[in-house]
């Protein structure tokens, strides 16, 4: 029987309810319950317990699961609570099925962002210490130096989260646009670079993850490849998947 047990977070993310780490907010905010108890944070689960969020029954291990590219446009908030966000993802969307962000872009942002409903494959791509590649084109209030290039690549000290920012590949791409490959996601982190070398960002968007590229018009999405898929698989197949609360590289990124 204790073979049997399983995390209350993992046993939602497998469910293909949300992430582990939504998993976790929604326990510690006291919407989930055990057999109509609310449980305490890593309490485990058997396959006889009935697990409700917000009165909705959740269960049995998900096998089809979706993989989606989105273009996010300026203007929709990342995020699963419909409650509070009224341009939020999954309004906008309007997928059939429940899905949630692999991670976020802020509001003033846009390009790719992939949704899904396989919790498992989510910290895995979002672990700064997995290294994963995320790629942006970012264009600037004014023209761009030498030593701006340099500074954004060699790392900044980012005083507002206690920390510097690893070192990245930034590229001049014209006088006022550059691109920039970030393996980690610190809030707001390409906004908060350029504000300590007294840059503003005038647009921000996303075109890369890992092997994904941005292929699609801005508010429209496709599903992944299968040949994407299997590379991606590939990719994150010795990364690490347990997020760590404490971990301000978890933050929410751009």
């Amino acid at each position: 029987m204790t073979d049997q047990l399983k995390r209350l977070n993992k046993y939602l993310s497998e469910a293909g309810y949300c992430s582990r780490r939504e998993a976790d907010r929604l326990i510690d905010a006291g919407r989930v319950t055990i057999n109509d108890i609310v449980p305490e944070m890593g309490t485990k689960v058997s396959p006889d317990d009935i697990v409700k969020v917000d009165g909705e029954t959740i269960g049995g291990q998900k096998k089809d699961f979706v993989y989606l590219a989105f273009n996010k446009p300026v203007g929709i908030v990342c995020t699963t609570d419909t409650r509070v966000e009224k341009d939020n993802i999954i309004d906008y969307i309007n997928y059939p099925k429940r899905i949630f962000p692999i991670g976020r872009l802020d509001k003033p942002s846009e390009g790719l962002i992939l949704l899904t409903d396989d919790g498992d494959i989510v910290n895995k791509i979002l672990r700064a210490s997995n290294n994963h590649e995320k790629e942006y084109i970012v264009t600037l209030d004014k023209p761009i130096s030498q030593t701006f290039i340099e500074r954004m690549s060699g790392g900044i000290y980012i005083e507002e989260l206690g920390q510097r920012t690893k070192k990245c590949k930034v590229k001049k791409i014209d006088k006022y646009t550059f691109s920039i490959i970030l393996t980690q996601g610190l809030n707001r982190q390409i906004r908060r670079m350029c504000d300590y070398l007294n840059y503003n960002v005038l647009t921000l968007k996303r075109v890369r993850i890992m092997n994904i590229e941005l292929d699609v018009p801005v508010g429209k999405y496709r599903e992944l490849t299968l040949n994407e898929l299997d590379k991606l698989n590939t990719l994150i197949r010795d990364s690490k998947k347990t997020y760590q609360p404490n971990n301000r590289s978890n933050k929410r990124t751009k």
